[in-house]
C-alpha cells in the first residue's frame, strides 16, 4: 500500500504503518492524523516525541500503554491514567500514536 502526500509515493504496510521510517516528517504526521479526524496538540506530540525517542535512541524499544502512561503523567507532571491516553488516540493509542509517529507496526504481546 501507499498514500500520496506532498507529490511523492510513501509506502506503507496493509495496516498503514511506514516502510521506511525516514520518510516521516511533522507534516507528514499532521497528515496521518487528519486522515483519521485528529488534530494534534502539544500533549499529542509529547506522546509522538516520546514514542520516536524510544524507539531509535532507546534500542527500538516500543512502550506500551501502560508504560506511555507513565511517561507522560512524569512528563506532564500530573498523576493520569489510561483513559487520558485513550481519549487523545481513540482505539489502541500504542499503535495509533505509534503510526502517526512513523514507527512500524508493534507485535508484542505483554510487557515491555
Amino acid at each position: 500500500m501507499a498514500i500520496e502526500f506532498n507529490g511523492e509515493t510513501i509506502e506503507t504496510t496493509e495496516t498503514g504503518f511506514l516502510v521506511d521510517q525516514k520518510a516521516w516528517s511533522k507534516d507528514l504526521a499532521n497528515h496521518l492524523a487528519k486522515e483519521i479526524n485528529l488534530e494534534l496538540t502539544e500533549r499529542h506530540w509529547d506522546l509522538i516525541n516520546y514514542l520516536r525517542e524510544e524507539f531509535f535512541e532507546n534500542n527500538e524499544k516500543q512502550p506500551n500503554t501502560r508504560t506511555i502512561v507513565k511517561a507522560m503523567g512524569k512528563a506532564w507532571g500530573e498523576k493520569i491514567d489510561s483513559s487520558t491516553v485513550y481519549d487523545m488516540f481513540a482505539g489502541d493509542p500504542s499503535k495509533i500514536a505509534g503510526r502517526i509517529a512513523g514507527l512500524p507496526e508493534s507485535r508484542r504481546k505483554g510487557g515491555y
